[in-house]
C-alpha cells in the first residue's frame, strides 16, 4: 500500500517557499493545497500592524508592537522579514524549525526579498516560483480586482517586473494557468524528497 506523503515517513522535510508577483494567485494556490493538505503547514507571519476586525492573534498573524519586533530582528529570530505600507511583516524562525525537525512539511508564502532572505538562511530551501501565463494576464488579474487604485496598480505592476526578472534565482517555476494543476504540480514538489 502507498504511503501517503509525510505519514509513515521518518525522512525530514524540507522548506518550501512559493513566491511570485502580486496577482498571480499565491494566496488561491495556497487555500487550496491546505484545503487538499491541511497537514503542509503554513508559516504565521508576525507583524507590527494592528489586527483587522475578525482577525485573531497567532492565526491570520502573530501582532507585536514595534519593540518586539525589533527585538525578534536582534535576536535572529526571524528568517525574513520586510516592510510594506509603515509595517512590518516576518516569518518567526522556531516554529519553522520546530514543524521541519518533527518531519512536517512546511510552506512559506512571501515576496521575493523573503525568498530571497530565506535563501541566504536555509540554503536547502526550496524556493518555487509561481508565475503568471502571460504579463497581460496578470495585467488583467490586478486591473480586475477593483479593490485598488491605479497608482497602487502601477505600483504593484513595476514591482511584478522586478519581481519576473528574479525567475531564474528559484528552483522551480509553475506557471499559474489552473489553480487545480498548478496545486498538483505544488503539492508534487513538497513531496519530493529533499536532495540536499
Amino acid at each position: 500500500m502507498p504511503v501517503e506523503s509525510g505519514a509513515g515517513n521518518d525522512q525530514p522535510k524540507r522548506l518550501t517557499v512559493l513566491s511570485g508577483p502580486s496577482g498571480v494567485g499565491k494566496s488561491t494556490v495556497v487555500k487550496e493545497l491546505r484545503r487538499r493538505r491541511p497537514e503542509v503547514w503554513l508559516s504565521v507571519s508576525v507583524t507590527t500592524r494592528p489586527p483587522r476586525p475578525g482577525e485573531t492573534d497567532g492565526v491570520e498573524y502573530y501582532f507585536v508592537d514595534d519593540a518586539e519586533f525589533d527585538r525578534l530582528v536582534a535576536e535572529n529570530e526571524l528568517l525574513e522579514w520586510a516592510e510594506f505600507a509603515g509595517n512590518r511583516y516576518g516569518t518567526p524562525r522556531e516554529p519553522v524549525l520546530k514543524r521541519l525537525a518533527a518531519g512536517q512539511p512546511v510552506l512559506l508564502e512571501i515576496d521575493l526579498n523573503g525568498a530571497r532572505q530565506v535563501r541566504a538562511n536555509m540554503p536547502d530551501a526550496f524556493l518555487v516560483f509561481l508565475a503568471p501565463p502571460s504579463w497581460e494576464e496578470l495585467v488583467r488579474r490586478l486591473t480586475g480586482r477593483g479593490t485598488e487604485s491605479p497608482e497602487v496598480i502601477q505600483r504593484r505592476l513595476e514591482t511584478a517586473r522586478i519581481e519576473l526578472a528574479a525567475e531564474k534565482e528559484f528552483d522551480v517555476t509553475l506557471v499559474n494557468t489552473s489553480v487545480h494543476e498548478v496545486c498538483d504540480e505544488l503539492l508534487a514538489l513538497i513531496a519530493a524528497p529533499s536532495t540536499q
